[in-house]
C-alpha cells in the first residue's frame, strides 16, 4: 500500500476516532471543544497532505487500496479519489473546524450535551470522507445509508422547535432513495455476471462493462441511481425535505448539511449515473435538464418570497443546484468544471452566509427578516461582510463563485440553448433575493422588536442609542476569515482548483460516451 493510499484513509479514520474521544470526554464543555478543534486540524492537516500527493492528469483514481469485505460476492473495501471527490473532501476539512469554531459556545437542547453535538459532527466528516472516496459500489451504498445516522441526530436532537419532524422527513427521503439505488446496483452486479462470469461492485470494472449494455436495461438502472441522487442533491421536485431540515438544524448542522452532504447527489450523477449508464445519460439528458431550469427558477422565486433566513437560503440552495445539474447534464467539459467548481464554491459561499445568519440571529434573537433593520449602522463589519457573502451568492464577477456559474452557462449553451438562457435568468433573481435580503437587515432606520429587545437602551423605538449590539468578536473574525481568502482567492485565482478538477471531467465525458462541443468546434 503506498503512502499516499495510507493518508487517504488516515483522513477517514481520525475524525471517527476523534468522534469516539470527544464522546467519552464528559463534564467539561472546555476539554470537548479543544479536543474536537484538535482533530479537526488534524483532519485538515491530512487532507492538505492527500492534495499535495494528488497528481492531476495522472491516474483516473489514485491512493487506490482494497481488501476483502464480502468475498463471496466480490465486495471489498476499496477507496481511492479524482479529482472530483479531492476537492469535497477538500472542503469538508475545511468546513468542520469553521463549524466547530462558530459552535464554540453553542447551547444545546435540554438533556443534550455539547459533546454529543461535536462528536457526531466528527463523525459525520468520517463518513461523508467515506462516500466520497469509496470506489465499490456496495460500500458506497452502505456509507450512503450510515452517513444519514448522524445527520439525523444533528438535526433532531439540537434543531429547533420542529427538529423531530424535519429530521424524520430528511431520513426517510434519503432512505428510500438509497434502497432505490441498492437495487439497481444489484442489477449492474447481476448484469455484470451475466456478461463475466462473475458479479462485481468494483466501479472501474462496472463502467467497462455497462457501457455496452442494452439501453432499456440502462435506462432502469440509472433512474435507481438519480433517484437517490436527486433526492440528496436536491432537484426539484424532490427537494421538500430540504427548507425543513435546512431551517431547523442548528446553524453549524445547516453548513454540513447544504454545504457538504448534499453534493453527494452530484457528485453521484458524475461517478455513477453518467460513468456507469452513458446512453441512458445521454438519452434522458433532457428531462434532467427541464427538472434543473425548473429548479433554478423555483427556488430563486421562493427565495424572495421567504421570511425566515435560514429557510430562504435552503431554496437558494435549491437554485443553486440546478445550475450543477445543468452543468453535468450538458455534456460540456465547460459545464462540467463548472458544475464541479460550483459544488465547491456553493459550499463556500453558501456556508459563510449561514454562519453570518447565526451571528445576526445571536445578536438579535430572530431569524426573521422583519425583525431587522438598519444593523449597519451598529455593526459595521458583520454588515461588510454580509454583503461580501451575499454578493458571491450571486455570482459577482471576483468572487468565487462567478467563474463557476461562467462555466456552466458558456459550457451549456452549445448544446442546450434554450436550458441555458432560460436558467440565466435566475442570475436576475438571485440579484433580487440576495440585495432585498441586505437592504431589509442592514440598511434603514435601525428598528425590529428583536433588534431593540436584544438591545436596551434610552430612547424610542428606532433610535440607534437602543441599538447597543456587539459587532463581531475576534473569534467570529476568525472563524470567517478563512472563507473571506476563499472567496476573494478563488474568485480571483480558480486556476489550482481547476488544474485539479480539469482532468477528472475529461475522463468522465470519455466515460460517458460524448464528444465535448467545443472541442468538435476546433479546440478551446
Amino acid at each position: 500500500m503506498t503512502t499516499s493510499a495510507v493518508l487517504l484513509l488516515a483522513l477517514m479514520a481520525v475524525p471517527v476516532v476523534g468522534a469516539v474521544i470527544v464522546a467519552l470526554v464528559r463534564g467539561s464543555d472546555v476539554a470537548a471543544r479543544g479536543t474536537a478543534l484538535g482533530f479537526s486540524f488534524i483532519e485538515l492537516a491530512l487532507a492538505a497532505a492527500v492534495w499535495a500527493s494528488y497528481q492531476p492528469g495522472g491516474a483516473r483514481l489514485q491512493m487506490v487500496s482494497s481488501a476483502d469485505w464480502i468475498a463471496p460476492v466480490g465486495v471489498h473495501l476499496s477507496f481511492g479519489v479524482d479529482g472530483i471527490a479531492l476537492v469535497m473532501v477538500a472542503v469538508i476539512a475545511l468546513l468542520v473546524p469553521i463549524v466547530i469554531g462558530f459552535s464554540w459556545n453553542f447551547q444545546p437542547p435540554t438533556g443534550r450535551s455539547l459533546g454529543s453535538f461535536l462528536s457526531l459532527l466528527l463523525l459525520q466528516q468520517g463518513l461523508m470522507v467515506g462516500v466520497f472516496a469509496a470506489t465499490d459500489v456496495f460500500l458506497f451504498y452502505v456509507l450512503f445509508e450510515i452517513m444519514l445516522i448522524p445527520m439525523y441526530f444533528l438535526i433532531g436532537g439540537y434543531g429547533g422547535q420542529r427538529r423531530q419532524y424535519a429530521a424524520v422527513k430528511f431520513f426517510l427521503y434519503s432512505f428510500l432513495g438509497g434502497l432505490l439505488m441498492l437495487a439497481s446496483a444489484i442489477g449492474a452486479y447481476v448484469y455484470a455476471a451475466d456478461k463475466t462470469g462473475s458479479g462485481t461492485f468494483d466501479w472501474q470494472t462496472l463502467v467497462g462493462v455497462m457501457r455496452d449494455a442494452p439501453l432499456s436495461l440502462q435506462i432502469w438502472l440509472f433512474l435507481g441511481f438519480f433517484a437517490a441522487f436527486a433526492i440528496k442533491a436536491p432537484l426539484v421536485p424532490f427537494h421538500t425535505w430540504l427548507p425543513d431540515a435546512a431551517s431547523e438544524a442548528p446553524i453549524g448542522v445547516a453548513v454540513i448539511l447544504v454545504g457538504v452532504l448534499d453534493k453527494v447527489g452530484t457528485f453521484g450523477f458524475l461517478r455513477y449515473n453518467l460513468a456507469l449508464f452513458p446512453a441512458a445519460s445521454q438519452e434522458l439528458a433532457p428531462w434532467v435538464l427541464a427538472l434543473a431550469v425548473a429548479g433554478v427558477l423555483y427556488g430563486a422565486l421562493l427565495a424572495v418570497g421567504q421570511r425566515d433566513m435560514q429557510r430562504m437560503i435552503a431554496y437558494v440552495s435549491i437554485s443553486h443546484f440546478g445550475f450543477i445539474a445543468l452543468g453535468i447534464f450538458a455534456f460540456s467539459s465547460q459545464a462540467q468544471a463548472g458544475a464541479v467548481t460550483y459544488m465547491v464554491n456553493h459550499s463556500i459561499a453558501t456556508g459563510m452566509l449561514l454562519l453570518l445568519i447565526g451571528m445576526v440571529a445571536a445578536r438579535g434573537g430572530s431569524r426573521l427578516i422583519s425583525d431587522y433593520g438598519g444593523m449597519a449602522r451598529v455593526t459595521p463589519v458583520l454588515g461588510g461582510l454580509f454583503l461580501v457573502a451575499g454578493l458571491t451568492t450571486l455570482s459577482l464577477p471576483g468572487t468565487n463563485s462567478f467563474i463557476s456559474e461562467f462555466l456552466v452557462l458558456l459550457g451549456s449553451f452549445p448544446r442546450e440553448p434554450v436550458f441555458t438562457v432560460v436558467a440565466a435568468l435566475g442570475m436576475v433573481l438571485a440579484a433580487l433575493y440576495v440585495l432585498w435580503l441586505y437592504q431589509r437587515v442592514f440598511h434603514g432606520p435601525v428598528r425590529g422588536t428583536a433588534l431593540v429587545e436584544a438591545a436596551p437602551g434610552p430612547g424610542a423605538v428606532g433610535d440607534p442609542a437602543r441599538a447597543e449590539v456587539p459587532d463581531l468578536s475576534k473569534r467570529e473574525l476568525v472563524v470567517l476569515a478563512p472563507l473571506v481568502v476563499a472567496v476573494l482567492g478563488l474568485g480571483v485565482y480558480p486556476k489550482p482548483l481547476l488544474d485539479v478538477v480539469t482532468p477528472s471531467v475529461g475522463a468522465t465525458m470519455t466515460e460517458a460516451g460524448v464528444t465535448d462541443p467545443v472541442t468538435a468546434q476546433g479546440g478551446k
